[in-house]
């Protein structure tokens, strides 16, 4: 047997690491309605691609749904009031990345057309017609998912549009939902496949007919055994595959995942379709359902606020464009001993400040790829102090993209751009298992995060 398909056999990838999941935080918590907030600041640019152009002008009366921003460039999504109110003057906010952009804030009106469980049953709830896939026509699946601003909600925010287009040069076999959520901490995933798999269910299958792929599969891995159920009793009498795979980090990483479900590899500067597959992130397919069969847009997302250094971790349906602080507030605020507040989870999130009574003011708004707001605690964020590399060759056993991350950090120290190119930096996931795993407690990820800043500025 080949080590492909032994790999495939136990539906695992190459490298990777077992970090502790950190999900009993927030992981029995029901998804809950954010109350409405006074004012959201909805960015332009919430997806990989083209920013968007506004739409709107101050002190304009907008309802939920909206479009506020859009583009003619095929690789972007629109963007859509979160909320009904009134449209204040343009302005300008730091992502966690630290790419500053434009965002459209607006004011809550009294009177709101959804909210509570009137809104979370209106997003995920109620009957959704499964058998009425096969009679959708694929190009107003791809249009619906276009006009409803749909993007990957796994945090990598890629227009699912794009996706969704068929390929005659590439055709697609294969469509994976993503269900493994293999970030510590997070739970969002998990909770929208327990609680709602049937809209899930409902994506996958309209994903599988727009690009016309014969096997449609939900991946997840098997420390949700909940939520495997949950999606296999909704799949019973469809063309659905649940399948289990084993419990690795980055598990939920589109190169890794084709990989351990299907044994194929996605070449080098390549992408999923190449190989026949495309995936789309579990969440990412309820919203498809949504958008298709109740015509609605991309308002709303479910965001983890969890960790050690949060008073009350929860599950948030959320407005896009609700503020950092606004979140954590509703979930109690921070503890005393909270260290830092992380846009993500802590392996590749984006440390946003320290964690104390600051935190709460934080004004970063949410977007379409906010999957968790972590909050760690001092203990959490302790670590050794960073040593010479002793050549141990751990970092290399773990990168699931076979890189050799000590040779690309020390490129990025002494400033070489011809070493960074040579070991193939771009490749990096930036997935964090090199610096989880190094004795030396050098800053890998940071190190090699500067590296592909400095060819970018080359090019």
């Amino acid at each position: 047997m080949s080590i492909l398909s032994s790999l495939s056999a136990i539906h695992t990838f190459v490298g990777g690491i077992h970090p502790p999941d950190e999900k009993q935080w927030a992981a029995d918590s029901p998804i809950e309605v954010l109350p409405l907030p006074g004012e959201v600041r909805i960015s332009l640019l919430q997806h990989l691609g083209v920013v968007c152009e506004p739409t709107v002008k101050a002190r304009e009366e907008v309802r939920m749904g909206d479009i506020i921003g859009r583009s003619d460039a095929f690789v972007t999504a629109p963007v859509h009031a979160s909320i009904s109110g009134t449209v204040q003057r343009e302005t300008v906010a730091t992502l966690p990345n630290g790419r500053h952009v434009p965002v459209i804030p607006i004011k809550a009106a009294a009177e709101q057309e959804l909210r509570g469980t009137l809104l979370l049953g209106e997003m995920f709830g109620g009957s959704w017609p499964i058998g009425d896939t096969e009679r959708c026509d694929p190009r107003d699946i791809v249009q619906a998912a276009r006009d409803a601003g749909l993007v990957g909600l796994g945090g990598a925010a890629f227009p699912t549009h794009v996706k969704l287009v068929r390929n005659e040069k590439f055709p697609v076999d294969t469509v994976i939902m993503n269900g493994c959520e293999c970030e510590p901490y997070l739970t969002a995933d998990y909770r929208v496949m327990l609680e709602y798999p049937e809209p899930v269910i409902a994506g996958t299958l309209l994903s599988q007919r727009a690009v016309g792929a014969e096997r449609a599969v939900v991946c997840i891995e098997d420390n949700k055994p909940q939520a495997i159920e949950s999606l296999r009793k909704a799949a019973e009498g469809t063309a659905v595959e649940v399948l289990v795979l084993k419990t690795k980090y980055p598990q939920g990483g589109e190169r890794q995942l084709v990989a351990a479900a299907t044994g194929r590899i996605v070449p080098g500067g390549g992408l999923p379709f190449q190989v026949g597959v495309v995936v789309v992130n579990v969440a990412t397919a309820a919203a498809l359902a949504r958008s298709v069969f109740r015509g609605k847009p991309l308002t709303h997302r479910v965001v983890t606020v969890t960790g050690a250094g949060i008073r009350n971790p929860k599950n948030v349906l959320t407005p896009l464009g609700t503020t950092y602080g606004e979140l954590i507030r509703y979930c109690g605020g921070v503890t005393k001993d909270a260290a830092r507040v992380v846009a993500g989870g802590p392996m590749m999130g984006f440390t946003l400040s320290a964690a104390d009574e600051a935190s709460e003011l934080i004004p970063t708004p949410v977007t379409k790829g906010t999957s968790g707001i972590t909050v760690l605690s001092q203990r959490d964020v302790a670590r050794a102090a960073e040593t010479a590399c002793v050549r141990c060759g751990r970092c290399v056993d773990v990168c699931p993209m076979r890189l050799v991350p000590t040779r690309l950090a020390m490129a990025a120290r002494a400033q070489s751009r011809e070493v960074l190119e040579h070991y193939h930096v771009g490749a990096c996931i930036e997935c964090g298992c090199c610096a989880f795993t190094c004795p030396a407690s050098i800053p890998l990820v940071q190190l090699i995060r500067v590296g592909k800043v400095m060819l970018q500025k080359k090019r």
